[in-house]
C-alpha cells in the first residue's frame, strides 16, 4: 500500500512537478516536502470527514461525566481519536438498528404488532466549560459508532488513496505553481478528486447493508 511519502509522490506528479519527496517527518528540506508536511494532514482529515468510510468507522462503550445540562440526561466524554460522530446506540445494538414484533392481543381477540428494538439516540456535540468535547444524550450506557482520526496509510482503499492524492494536488497548486496557473490547476485537481470521491464513497459503501426498518421502535405508537 501507499506510504505518505508515496501519496505526496503521486500529488505533486499531478501537477506536473517532477521533485520527489523522500521525507515529511522531517521534511527533508526541499519546499515541495514542507508544503507536503503542511497541507497532507489537512487533505486526509477532510476527507475522512466528509464521509463514512468502512476503515476508519469504530465503536466504543462512553465513558459518562458529571451531567450539568438540564436537557440532557447524560453527558460522556468523547473517544479521543474521534473526528466525526456517526450515531449513539444502546450497549446491546449490533447494528443501528433491529426490529423485532412483539404480539398484542386486545379484548376483542383482535393481535396488533408492536415493533420493539434499537435506534440511533439523539445527540448532541460539544465542548464543556474546560474544554472537553462531549456527547450529549438520553441513552444510558451509550455506545457511539464514529469515524476515527486514521494516520496508518495501510488502512487506506485504493480508491480512497486516489482521491486523497487528488484533493492534496488541489492543496499544493497553488503554493508551487502560483498565481493564475496554479488558481487553474487546483480547479482542475478539485474536479479530479470529485470524480475520484464518488467512486471512492460508491465503493466503500457497497461494504456493507444496512437497511433501516420502514418503521423503527420510536416511531410506533405515535
Amino acid at each position: 500500500m501507499a506510504s505518505e511519502v508515496d501519496i505526496c509522490n503521486l500529488a505533486l506528479g499531478h501537477l506536473g512537478d517532477k521533485a520527489t519527496v523522500a521525507s515529511l517527518d522531517p521534511p527533508e528540506g526541499s519546499a515541495q516536502a514542507e508544503h507536503c508536511a503542511r497541507f497532507y494532514p489537512v487533505a486526509r482529515d477532510a476527507l475522512l470527514e466528509i464521509h463514512e468510510w468502512d476503515f476508519a468507522t469504530k465503536r466504543a462503550l462512553l465513558s459518562e461525566l458529571e451531567n450539568t445540562w438540564d436537557m440532557w440526561q447524560y453527558a460522556y466524554a468523547k473517544p479521543s481519536d474521534c473526528l466525526r460522530v456517526l450515531a449513539v446506540l444502546q450497549t446491546e445494538a449490533t447494528s443501528d438498528y433491529s426490529m423485532t414484533s412483539s404480539p398484542t392481543y386486545t379484548a376483542e381477540g383482535i393481535v396488533t404488532e408492536r415493533a420493539t428494538g434499537y435506534a440511533p439516540q439523539e445527540f448532541a456535540c460539544e465542548i464543556d466549560a474546560t474544554g472537553n468535547s462531549i456527547i450529549l444524550t438520553n441513552q444510558e450506557d451509550a455506545v457511539v459508532r464514529y469515524t476515527a482520526f486514521v494516520t496508518d496509510t495501510t488502512r487506506f482503499s485504493p480508491l480512497f488513496i486516489s482521491t486523497l492524492s487528488w484533493h492534496l494536488a488541489a492543496l499544493l497548486a497553488g503554493p508551487i505553481l502560483k498565481g493564475d496557473a496554479g488558481r487553474a490547476e487546483a480547479k482542475r485537481c478539485e474536479q479530479m478528486a470529485s470524480l475520484w470521491l464518488a467512486k471512492a464513497t460508491a465503493s466503500d459503501s457497497n461494504q456493507r447493508k444496512v437497511r433501516p426498518p420502514q418503521s423503527v421502535a420510536w416511531m410506533v405508537g405515535r
